[in-house]
């Protein structure tokens, strides 16, 4: 069965952007974090993405995840509508999910070939998949930097988060550390 891994770059502080909203401190090395071990193995692992629609909004330019983003596999982007101009499609394709995440998941494990599925985010969204049960892992990445405010990863998981094991913790170029938790059901 598909694994559900949920992840992203923090700060040292536990902060994934900082008080402007801005992700620029936590990915200097975004070359050097595209072609890392991690980063292969997951492309190479994920069969579909659930990703946010803040995430998704970021680029300008929707037609540029076409060849341009590291999963070129179904993405499904949680929406409350559809977008006015739908991307074009090559080595992935689009699918607008308006009835909530665990549809989403559903239809990313439909899609996945029984490959794993990649929550990319944004917070609220890993944060709900955590809630929910539906993460079976959490890969982080921390940066040696400390952002001092901002948006936090890990706040509203609920009273009863889940236990994690660690199961790899890699030093990687340019200061970033990877973890990669395995969610104990």
């Amino acid at each position: 069965m598909a694994r559900v891994v949920v992840g992203m770059t923090m700060s040292l502080d536990g902060f994934i952007n900082d008080r402007e909203g801005s992700v620029a401190a936590l990915y200097p090395d975004f070359a050097t974090l595209r072609d890392s071990q991690p980063m292969r193995e997951s492309i190479q692992n994920t069969g579909a993405v659930v990703m946010g629609w803040k995430t998704f909004a970021m680029a300008n330019d929707p037609d540029w995840y076409v060849g341009n983003y590291e999963y070129q596999v179904p993405i499904f982007v949680l929406t409350r509508a559809m977008p006015e101009r739908h991307p074009r499609e090559g080595g992935l394709s689009f699918t607008f999910v308006t009835d909530g995440l665990r549809s989403a998941v559903a239809q990313a494990r439909a899609a996945a070939g029984g490959k794993d599925i990649t929550v990319v985010g944004g917070a609220r969204t890993i944060q709900q998949c955590i809630r929910d049960g539906l993460a079976d892992e959490i890969n982080i990445d921390v940066m040696p930097v400390l952002l001092g405010g901002g948006l936090r990863l890990f706040d509203n998981l609920g009273a009863d988060p889940p236990q994690l094991e660690r199961e790899v913790a890699l030093e990687l170029p340019g200061g970033r550390t990877h973890l990669r938790f395995r969610v104990v059901r």
